[in-house]
């Protein structure tokens, strides 16, 4: 039995409620029940390659050959995948989050929120409509289904009124994007010298947790994106404990198939809680354009010019040409996969078809900014804020600790 069949095999005997699994390799079946014991990579057999190539995809640093063998350094591994990728004997795997879900569904006394990314447009099939998913999501056990983009809505505010904070330094630049932990840890890693340009955000994800754990005491969150990264994102120190789970798309879409899910046969149930901006996360140039639309009708006086890269290689160009002072914007967006979330490493559809979905889901929301958006004015009010800048500029919530020199420059 290979490690994929092993995975759908107890996947689908913990659905059906099922306790013991014989026969299976002990340290494999410890992966699968308890993943957060484990790094990000896992390897499905011994690795000992004469030309890892896995090692020479890193840009972290994370792999290393010593003893002649491929050895993984959890510590500076961000979850880029890359590896994964890069591994021409297939040998390595990733982080498999799905039974422990299903354990936290089945076992929990209180309410469990699933934490939809923007990018989960037609991930799940063409039937699977926005409202069908959160039938469907409640029908296996969810509490509710919310859309994390309504918090890339609050985070747009937030950035907007930085921006404006960085414009009135002499060497006023931002650097963005919070929501992709990847590039958020390259800065911190490799770019210490400009750090200070990162704002102390938190992404939307965390955000989203940490107000759901507020308004609902006790309650459990599990995220669902495309993005490995976000797993290893949870386990940060200063996050631990504001997510409980994070499912890629194609882990959700093996529950769903496990499940036999029939999409068509869901009730539509439409809760709608992002505005355009939130949704544009999920793409490549989508938060600079969200915040720009912001910035200019809220703060005129500033002119945002945002450059924008994605894919780990052309971020670290990017990143290289500030420091070396060839600065033709004002604020960079990094995004780590071709395309931003869309183009994510665990995706279900290819980039291309998810940017026009989103683009499409973009155009459809019936508000335009966040400030039009009512969940978002419905949320501040209920966590004891009279008005949205009152909320970014005095709660916890959406901030982390200030990012520290913690290394040299690359």
């Amino acid at each position: 039995m290979t490690f994929e069949e092993l995975y759908k095999h107890v996947l689908r005997g913990k659905l059906k409620g099922e306790k013991e699994f014989e026969g299976i390799p002990r340290k494999k079946l410890d992966c699968l029940l308890h993943p957060e014991k484990y790094p990000l990579v896992w390897k499905n057999n011994p690795c000992d390659c004469s030309d890892p190539k896995c090692v020479t995809a890193c840009m972290f640093r994370a792999l290393e050959v010593k003893d002649g063998k491929v050895r993984l350094n959890p510590d500076n591994c961000v979850g880029c995948a890359q590896c994964i990728e890069a591994c021409e004997s297939k040998n390595l795997t990733f982080s498999r989050d799905a039974i422990r879900a299903v354990e936290i569904l089945k076992e929990s006394d209180k309410p469990v929120y699933a934490l939809m990314a923007p990018a989960y447009i037609g991930q799940f099939g063409a039937d699977a409509t926005p409202g069908r998913i959160r039938s469907a999501l409640k029908g296996m056990g969810f509490t509710g289904m919310i859309e994390v983009a309504a918090f890339a809505d609050i985070l747009t505010l937030k950035e907007s009124l930085e921006f404006t904070f960085s414009m009135k330094e002499a060497d006023g630049f931002q650097l963005t994007s919070c929501c992709c932990p990847i590039w958020i840890s390259m800065i911190r890693k490799d770019f210490t010298k400009i750090v200070g340009h990162l704002p102390a955000s938190v992404s939307p994800m965390i955000a989203c947790g940490r107000i759901a754990k507020e308004l609902h005491e006790g309650c459990k969150t599990i995220f669902i994106g495309p993005c490995l990264a976000k797993k290893a994102e949870i386990r940060e120190p200063d996050l631990a404990g504001d997510i409980d789970c994070v499912l890629t798309f194609e882990e959700m879409q093996d529950i769903f198939e496990a499940l036999d899910v029939d999409f068509t046969a869901m009730d539509e149930d439409v809760n709608e809680h992002s505005a355009a901006a939130g949704r544009m996360y999920a793409r490549t140039g989508g938060v600079s354009r969200a915040v720009k639309e912001c910035v200019n009708s809220i703060y005129p006086e500033f002119s945002l010019n945002p450059v924008c890269a994605c894919g780990t290689a052309n971020c670290k160009k990017m990143l290289e040409e500030i420091l070396e002072g060839h600065i033709d914007g004002n604020f960079f967006e990094g995004m780590a996969c071709d395309g931003g979330c869309v183009g994510g490493p665990k995706r279900n559809i290819d980039r291309e078809a998810g940017t026009e979905l989103v683009d499409q889901y973009a155009e459809g929301a019936a508000y335009r900014t966040p400030s039009e958006n009512p969940y978002v004015l419905d949320l501040i009010h209920r966590l004891g804020f009279r008005t949205i800048d009152d909320f970014i500029e005095n709660s916890h919530i959406l901030s982390r600790e200030p990012f520290k020199n913690t290394a040299g420059l690359s």
